[in-house]
């Protein structure tokens, strides 16, 4: 019997593969086609249907890496295909590639109208449904030569190591006849042999599908499909109609076309794969009124209405029918792990205002389906955004532990909850083939208890989206016996259908943490740095220009900074900041990172210099939210008169003692001791600030990926060129110390200023090691069975040992200013100004630290060579710090001086911070004016520590009304009943709880 059945099943697919499928175009006429090759980037339609075409033939090769090439096609429908349905089917050498990924185009018309995409599994143009005959084809198809990246060491990701190679082969260009009997009836085959196969053997409705397709292959006539093949979908018309079981489990089928906003191609490509699916979308929800089409990243709309403004106004159209639904409300897909607290709130803030504005329509559900980790600050954003739902898949990726929900309550540090749910399906581009969908069904882990899960459907990463195939599938198997039930519908249906039904889901509680990937918290350093001080330097651009604004009657520059967080949010992108694009991307994101930084610097000295007004009195502003040097928090004031360190040098090195902390730097050049004259106890267990190198070959993905077998080998760096001491200022002297290892040179400073407990340590790389780790080391003389890590708003505690596989697989971890470790009565912080990835660990058996140590190191660098192989090769700076008898309070306190060093200007006098909070545990983050321009000021703060604290906020001018809002800055009864204040004159109180993030809103009195 199964020798029968493996036999039927070879004799079904070479039919499809053999008969059926090449049947599915019939009579063909090839048309004329001409050619125009750009010599360099793209060029408006408008300009390149002007240009002057040369001959082409099909069978000619087109195209160099990421070049473009216009072809001209023209030619006439035979009288012969009278009443049939004739396309213009164009093959631009896809090789049976997936979409995305490989030469693609865009059709227009001669008039500059976009028509549809040409893509692989999409291949074709409409002519005529029916034909009269005699039509006249003219078609412009601005084709492009994006490379295909298949995990190999290649030049092909940096226009300046591009080849001439051409890469494509025009392989068809032909006026042909759509046999749609035929064509249905692959359609109809392949839904029930899939179906078929992944039934048990001992269901019957298995063997009745089986013989119904062996039946019809008895009756079909291979040497006229066409002629048969109505007859034969006839013979199968019995089992496609048997519906399925009341039981069978819901499916809620969504189109969907993940387009990465950089990844494997530039940003401008990027624009182009938008406009190339999104064509494709409108023109099916045109022929399909119950498709329904899910996308979601505000960048990319505004990509087409400022570009694309024809395929705009489809999308808009679309949209208001219900069938181009916006999600996610948020302006791109980002990384949630490394940006800051206020950027993930402009991501939210940004996207929902556009969709608002531009198509009217306020997201309700969090859409990150490939995002590398989840912070745990997400939910009370979420929610504080007015977003009901979450929805990700990417943690099936995880190598060690199954996550064990697909729809579950997910609660952040706060307490928060938002409704989240995980296609069970692991995938966000499903073909709704029947594999994945019953897949879906056998792991969904919540069977018994709710019925219903989400599939999104259509080819993604590089665009392409669905398919009239995989939507005349969805039809197919809509109600179809042995198969889940499938209906296309909104996000929103099935959220709002799965909340009803499972509301007392599960809790997962703090971070989701994706156990591959790890190495993105290092990749590509420039873009750690960049995405670090820009948002720094937003922060403090607003804070300045806004007091400027109301203390100085200053101009607020609205509209400029709102395009810079728009580029710098898009620059979050999940392979953007995390490290994992080709060259180009970030070559352009180093220069777009460098304008910015000028351009916010520009703002911030403009708004100082309208504040400090004219004078000669020293003045330092603190854009920090905690006093520093005498200075109050987010104000300006006379500098303090420093006080002097002092510098020994003797055998053993060099020590910096400030009467707070004495610093021994040794004769290799590490911390030797770091001793805490306040506490009297030594805070390193061993050699501290230590270089290490590790090999860094990962088994899946390059720039993705730190495997924990880098951790077995490691090689210190104590070998010194020569050892420096500068005190030509004795406030803050410093130690510096040089090293070379192989190609590389390394130049590490040890800092200490009077008054601080903060050793102050840059290291300074030109990094030629390939395929290497560079960690910085600090055994810690402190016993701690968790550490805490900065995330946006908060902290969370992760464990430092590995008692259970969770524990274990998180062995590189993400932090963000700070990383604190601790004992009862005593800890110590890391912080730092441009680094994320980091690991703690206890002293291995063995380990000459002995027990009752705990070890700090931070990652540096990386030089993973896929996909750009020039990975942080050159030079780099890398700030950080060492607190000593630091509570979380004072990581807290120095992560922030760390990131904003205080500015320097003569002026008038004093500068009064425009609001300050009374208590130490509420931190502010942002001070800005309003996004509607009405001049109100928006103050968002937060606690801190984790616990509950009355914070008094004084506004230093006067407030006729003060109010709670969401973070789109509109009232909110639910959101403002989570922070209940009083007021009283400019004076604002309110409770908090842990981690709580308020955002208020003051209208100054007129």
């Amino acid at each position: 019997m199964h020798h029968g059945l493996s036999d039927l099943t070879r004799r079904i697919e070479r039919t499809l593969r053999d008969r059926l499928i090449p049947a599915t175009y019939g009579a063909a006429v090839p048309v004329e086609v001409s050619a125009l090759h750009l010599p360099g980037e793209p060029i408006p339609p408008a300009e390149a249907i002007a240009g002057e075409y040369g001959p082409f033939a099909v069978g000619e090769r087109w195209g160099r890496a990421f070049g473009t090439t216009w072809f001209h096609l023209t030619g006439e429908v035979p009288a012969a295909m009278r009443g049939r349905r004739v396309e213009l089917v164009v093959d631009l050498g896809f090789e049976r590639s997936g979409p995305g990924f490989r030469s693609e185009g865009l059709a227009y018309t001669p008039d500059g109208v976009p028509i549809k995409g040409i893509e692989p599994r999409t291949a074709w143009l409409p002519v005529a449904r029916p034909a009269r005959g005699g039509e006249r084809v003219d078609l412009y198809l601005e084709a492009a030569s994006n490379p295909l990246f298949d995990g190999s060491v290649t030049t092909l990701g940096d226009p300046e190591t591009i080849g001439p190679e051409l890469l494509y082969r025009l392989d068809r260009a032909e006026i042909a006849v759509l046999e749609e009997d035929v064509h249905a009836l692959v359609l109809d085959v392949q839904t029930l042999h899939g179906l078929a196969l992944e039934l048990p053997e001992s269901d019957p409705r298995r063997h009745e599908v089986r013989r119904a397709l062996e039946v019809m292959l008895d009756e079909l006539d291979v040497a006229d499909v066409v002629g048969g093949a109505a007859t034969a979908r006839a013979r199968l018309a019995g089992v496609l109609a048997s519906p399925a079981a009341p039981s069978a489990h819901k499916i809620s089928a969504v189109g969907h076309a993940h387009i990465d906003s950089a990844w494997l191609w530039p940003v401008r490509e990027t624009i182009r794969k938008c406009a190339r699916t999104f064509s494709n979308v409108v023109a099916l929800a045109e022929d399909y009124p119950d498709f329904v089409f899910a996308c979601s990243s505000a960048q990319q709309y505004a990509w087409m209405r400022d570009h694309h403004p024809l395929v705009w106004e489809r999308i808009r159209a679309a949209a208001a029918r219900g069938q181009f639904v916006p999600v996610g409300g948020m302006w791109v897909e980002s990384d949630t792990n490394m940006p800051g607290g206020e950027a993930l709130v402009r991501q939210f803030t940004q996207g929902k205002r556009f969709f608002a504005d531009e198509l009217g329509v306020d997201s309700r559900e969090v859409w990150l389906p490939d995002s590398f980790g989840y912070s745990a600050a997400l939910p009370q954003l979420a929610r504080l955004a007015g977003f009901r739902w979450f929805l990700s898949q990417k943690m099936s990726w995880n190598l060690t532990n199954r996550f064990p929900h697909h729809t579950f309550w997910w609660e952040g540090i706060d307490g928060s909850r938002v409704f989240t749910h995980f296609p069970p399906a692991d995938t966000y581009s499903s073909e709704l083939t029947a594999d994945q969908l019953h897949h879906g069904v056998r792991n969904f882990a919540e069977k018994g208890r709710a019925t219903r899960s989400l599939l999104p459907f259509g080819y993604g990463d590089g665009g392409g989206g669905p398919t009239r195939e995989i939507i005349e599938t969805g039809h197919r198997v809509a109600d179809l016996e042995g198969s889940p039930r499938v209906t296309i519908e909104s996000p929103s249906a099935f959220f709002a259908a799965a909340e009803a039904e499972y509301p007392d889901a599960p809790v997962w509680a703090g971070e989701m943490y994706l156990e591959f990937h790890r190495g993105t918290y290092t990749s590509q350093h420039a873009m750690k740095r960049g995405n670090r001080r820009t948002e720094h330097l937003l922060r403090e651009a607003e804070l300045w220009a806004a007091t400027a604004a109301v203390r100085a009657g200053a101009v607020y520059p609205y509209a400029e900074l709102d395009r810079i967080w728009q580029e710098m949010l898009l620059l979050q992108f999940h392979d953007i900041l995390p490290g994992s694009s080709i060259a180009w991307v970030h070559r352009e994101a180093r220069v777009t990172y460098a304008r910015l930084e000028v351009e916010l610097e520009t703002i911030i000295d403009g708004a100082l210099g309208a504040l400090a007004g004219e004078g000669a009195v020293p003045l330092v502003f603190n854009a920090a939210p905690h006093e520093r040097d005498g200075v109050p928090a987010l104000a300006a004031a006379p500098a303090e008169v420093p006080g002097t360190v002092l510098v020994e040098g003797n055998d053993d090195g060099v020590t910096l003692d400030n009467a707070l902390v004495r610093v021994r730097v040794g004769r290799d050049g590490t911390l030797a001791s770091v001793l805490d004259l306040v506490a009297d106890r030594e805070v390193l267990a061993g050699a501290g600030n230590v270089l290490q190198l590790h090999p860094d070959t990962p088994n899946y993905f390059d720039a993705w990926d730190i495997d924990d077998f880098a951790f077995a080998r490691r090689r210190d760096l104590t070998g010194v060129t020569a050892i420096e001491v500068d005190t030509s200022d004795p406030a803050r002297p410093l130690v510096r110390v040089r090293r070379t290892d192989g190609d590389s040179t390394y130049v590490q400073t040890t800092a200490l200023a009077a008054g601080a407990r903060r050793v102050d340590l840059v290291t300074e790389v030109d990094w030629h090691q390939r395929e290497t780790l560079l960690k910085v080391a600090f055994p810690l003389a402190v016993h701690a069975d968790r550490s805490a890590s900065e995330i946006q708003f908060g902290h969370v505690f992760r464990p430092t040992h590995t008692n259970t596989s969770w524990d274990a697989a998180r062995f590189e971890i993400c932090a963000h200013r700070w990383l604190h470790v601790g004992e009862p009565g005593y800890g110590a912080a890391v912080v730092n100004a441009e680094t994320y990835g980091h690991d703690v660990t206890r002293p291995a058996p063995g380990d000459a630290r002995g027990p009752g140590s705990t070890t700090v190191r931070l990652s540096l660098l990386r030089a993973p060579r896929y996909p750009d192989p020039e990975t942080d090769q050159g030079r780099h700076r890398l700030a950080y710090g060492l607190v000593v008898g630091a509570e979380i309070a004072d990581a807290v306190r120095e992560g922030y001086r760390a990131n904003l060093p205080v500015r320097q200007r003569t002026g008038a006098g004093p500068v009064a911070p425009l609001v300050s909070v009374s208590s130490p545990a509420v931190v502010v983050e942002a001070v800005k004016l309003a996004d509607d321009r009405s001049g109100d000021v928006v103050v968002r703060l937060y606690e801190s520590l984790g616990g509950r604290a009355k914070a008094r906020l004084t506004a230093g001018f006067g407030v006729e009304r003060a109010w709670v809002c969401d973070l789109v800055e509109h009232e909110d009864e639910e959101i403002a009943a989570l922070a209940p204040l009083t007021t009283s004159g400019n004076e604002v109180t309110l409770d908090l709880g842990p981690f709580q993030v308020v955002t208020l809103r003051l209208r100054a009195a007129r």
